[in-house]
């Protein structure tokens, strides 16, 4: 394990190299095609089998050891958002209002440094390593496709990502602003939230404003429908479980002085099992439709699932966390809190179990303290090896 660690720490200059030149040419969803071309370049030059254009743009490495053995499935998301850079660096963004700021740019260095580890490691590997090069996580800019289409993770499925082999378990890693640098965040169970969206259209009677008695108002019904959907949490959740419903958006009407024949409200579902998942989203509908019912209106409710809780594997996780404490010390392996954050790292873990485990880059001497999202947004990359070792130190361990 030691040893792991020294050859990741040799490496941690290409490793940053990496990350600063995707972080300086960042590309959005189902668009990284520089960035996968490059990737499939490293992965040839280190004599890894490559397979391109999986899930449009994504990108398959597979490292075939000295027997068939266990297949592992190692992921890093290459895409960006559609933010305008604003930090003052030598590898800020040159492309305008597009940027690196949820670190996707780190995962996909970190494991091309994991892969060119293991390629030097290749006859003392008994089974196979699949590198997941994934487009399109945020799954944004992409409003007209179906939920389903807007995903990589799910691109990728389906373009048989975790066949040929068939891969018996996935790890994933995501650097989080939330936990000190150089933390290793380990949890079983529901790590992020689901992540689904919901739209509803409030119909009623337009008219003139001075003469709300002939008319049917759709914005009364929809600001009393925004309060009373608060109750959903607060009184059919199961207090000790977690829910938020959360309206993004709700907009009615052009002019001062007329009510509008309708409004409209958008938001979304966050839930940490299927169970209130569900709850949530049937509650939502009855509470909207019966407040413009009771209004005298009508409310067509559309619920659109998308993403599902990130439920990390029991047994993979106690193992990560062992081979993690022998790598870095117990001090540097905790259980970070789940967030309601959502990940499509999920639609992975809906086939076959696995691990999405968190990197700390939070560095407040080095001013790296902007949240992810945000476009001031960095990472500490003197921390980024570890996430190449850790990789590298799994899969050794997992496929003995």
């Amino acid at each position: 394990m030691h040893s792991i660690v020294e050859e990741a720490k040799a490496i941690s200059s290409q490793i940053i190299e990496w990350r600063r030149d995707f972080h300086k040419h960042p590309e959005r969803g189902f668009k990284e095609e520089r960035t996968s071309s490059i990737v499939a370049e490293e992965l040839r030059k280190m004599g890894i089998e490559v397979i391109e254009k999986v899930g449009r743009t994504g990108v398959v490495g597979i490292l075939r050891g000295t027997d068939p053995g266990r297949v592992l499935a190692m992921r890093a998301d290459m895409d960006a958002l559609g933010i305008q850079e604003e930090n003052d660096v030598p590898y800020k963004s040159v492309n305008d209002g597009v940027m690196h700021a949820c670190g996707h740019d780190a995962h996909t260095a970190m494991l091309l440094g994991a892969a060119k580890l293991l390629s030097g490691m290749k006859n003392k590997i008994k089974g196979t390593v699949k590198f997941v090069f994934q487009p399109c996580e945020e799954g944004s800019g992409w409003e007209s496709e179906r939920n389903e289409d807007r995903s990589g993770a799910a691109a990728m499925i389906k373009d048989g990502v975790l066949e040929n082999p068939t891969v018996d378990a996935i790890v994933g890693i995501h650097v989080w602003m939330g936990l000190p640098s150089g933390t290793i965040g380990v949890k079983s169970g529901p790590i992020l939230a689901s992540g689904d969206e919901f739209e509803a259209d409030f119909i009623g009677k337009a008219g003139h404003g001075a003469y709300p008695h002939l008319c049917v108002d759709p914005i009364v019904m929809a600001s009393s429908a925004v309060l009373n959907a608060q109750t959903i949490v607060s009184r059919n959740v199961n207090p000790l479980e977690s829910a938020v419903v959360t309206f993004g958006a709700i907009s009615g009407g052009t002019v001062f002085n007329a009510i509008p024949e309708k409004a409209k409200v958008i938001g979304t579902i966050r839930t940490f099992n299927e169970e209130v998942r569900t709850l949530v989203s049937k509650r939502l509908g009855e509470v909207l439709e019966n407040t413009a019912k009771a209004l005298g209106g009508k409310c067509e409710y559309k619920y659109s699932p998308f993403l599902s809780p990130t439920i990390n594997d029991l047994e993979i996780a106690k193992r990560f966390r062992r081979v993690a404490e022998e790598l870095f010390g117990k001090d540097k392996v905790v259980e970070p809190e789940p967030s309601m954050g959502g990940e499509d790292f999920s639609f992975y873990l809906k086939k076959v179990p696995g691990l999405f485990f968190l990197l700390g880059i939070g560095n407040p001497e080095k001013g790296i303290v902007y949240p992810h999202h945000n476009p001031k947004f960095d990472v500490d990359e003197d921390v980024l090896y570890m996430g190449s070792a850790l990789f590298v130190a799994f899969a050794v361990d997992y496929l003995s």
